[in-house]
């Protein structure tokens, strides 16, 4: 049997998101409806319906168990940062969402023997599942006194003969920071002088809320620097407000990659929903993704405004580094500049304000003690986060000095 530890992050939200007032445990940006997307789209006639047009379609596997071309298409379009390095939608696999598509990229690529380098801290998948699998992990660790970069250095120090694969997640669960470009050129020049496969979770892209193109440290995606023994994965969750669309993506230049992930893909599923790709395809589509992804951003950016606000309030307990994408940020709790137990102020937030946030180290620390850590959600509705962030403030006006400090 297998053995796999406990998912702590989706076992904390899923066993308390029935009870909260507010849930700022969430890391996706607001849901939209599909009605929303006609909203967001340009150019497109009045009596377009897309649930009409899904009711014709013969409800078979489709006509390409690689997924419905013209939404791979569209997603193809995504990683247009440089021309001379795009990809063709024939190196697109899609998936019923980004889980399942990282789940597949690694019981493809990885097994017993192998050894694995994997940013931290991120999203517990990105670590448990190829520890599951039998390989060797090693915890790259961001420097959070140093807006959580990456030491280069440590990486070289890291790799062994049988490193197999380096896993990043950019932008980063749960920080929101993001691998910059000169560091994400540096990491795939590293691996492709040793052959090791470069495997990026870009679940929140294109969701840069504190940085634009132009800046010279702007991270395009892991597959523009031309290295084909990369691989990406995405989906329409986090960036473009969809969770309920269980629609995501592996892509990458390699051919050989691509035939693994398909063979594992069709003993885990065949074949994506139909009904879900062409929701997918008008979301993705030129027409509607800029004014989705400009949506969301914007909520994002001025939703993190409000949070900084809080934050700079109560600067004497609570320290973050400020996100510069995604709609989450991992921020420190302390009194007398000491961690409290981050599981005990999230336990009794929720118990007596209705206020639900997800704990650092219970859902994060595998590999380094984030004790008074928390992950804050801000990409939800602007109201509910001030009402959310008005109950937090009488929370640490009336109970925060009786919590427990951390060992």
């Amino acid at each position: 049997m297998v053995k796999i530890e406990p998912f702590e992050v989706d076992h904390w939200i899923l066993t308390r998101d029935t009870g909260p007032k507010y849930n700022l445990a969430h890391s996706y940006s607001l849901p939209i409806t599909i009605k929303d997307l006609k909203s967001l789209s340009e150019n497109v006639a009045t009596d377009d319906d897309i649930l009409a047009s899904v009711q014709s379609l013969p409800m078979n596997y489709g006509p390409s168990f690689t997924g419905f071309e013209k939404l791979r298409e569209n997603i193809a379009s995504l990683y247009s940062d440089d021309p001379l390095v795009s990809i063709s939608s024939d190196r697109i696999l899609t998936t019923p969402g980004a889980s399942l598509a990282n789940f597949i990229v690694f019981f493809a690529l990885v097994g017993p023997g192998d050894h694995v380098i994997v940013q931290y801290p991120t999203y517990q998948q990105l670590y448990s599942l190829p520890t599951s699998l039998g390989a060797q992990v090693s915890l790259w660790k961001a420097k959070e006194d140093d807006n959580w970069n990456l030491d280069i250095e440590e990486l070289k120090r890291l790799i062994q003969p049988n490193t197999k694969m380096i896993v990043l997640n950019n932008p980063q669960n749960p920080t929101g920071a993001i691998i910059p470009r000169s560091t994400l050129k540096e990491i795939i020049r590293i691996a492709e002088t040793r052959s090791i496969t470069v495997f990026s979770d870009e679940v929140y892209r294109p969701s840069f809320h504190s940085i634009t193109p132009t800046d010279p440290s702007y991270p395009p995606s892991a597959l523009s620097f031309g290295y084909n023994n990369t691989v990406v994965t995405s989906s329409l969750s986090k960036a473009y407000a969809l969770a309920g669309i269980r629609i995501g993506w592996i892509a990458s230049h390699s051919t050989p990659i691509l035939d693994l992930c398909i063979n594992v893909r069709s003993y885990a599923l065949i074949t994506a929903s139909q009904v879900d790709e062409q929701i997918a395809s008008l979301a993705l589509s030129p027409a509607c993704v800029h004014n989705l992804v400009k949506r969301n951003t914007a909520l994002a950016k001025n939703n993190l405004d409000i949070v900084q606000s809080f934050i700079d309030e109560f600067s004497s307990t609570c320290q973050w580094v400020k996100p510069v994408a995604g709609p989450i940020g991992f921020i420190k709790f302390t009194r007398s500049g000491i961690p409290v137990d981050d599981v005990e102020l999230c336990t009794k937030l929720l118990e007596k304000k209705g206020v639900l946030l997800v704990p650092g180290k219970k859902c994060f620390g595998d590999g380094e003690n984030f004790s008074g850590y928390v992950r804050l959600g801000f990409g939800g509705d602007t109201a509910v986060l001030q009402a959310a962030l008005d109950t937090l403030r009488e929370f640490m006006r009336d109970d925060y000095e009786f919590l427990t400090l951390a060992e």
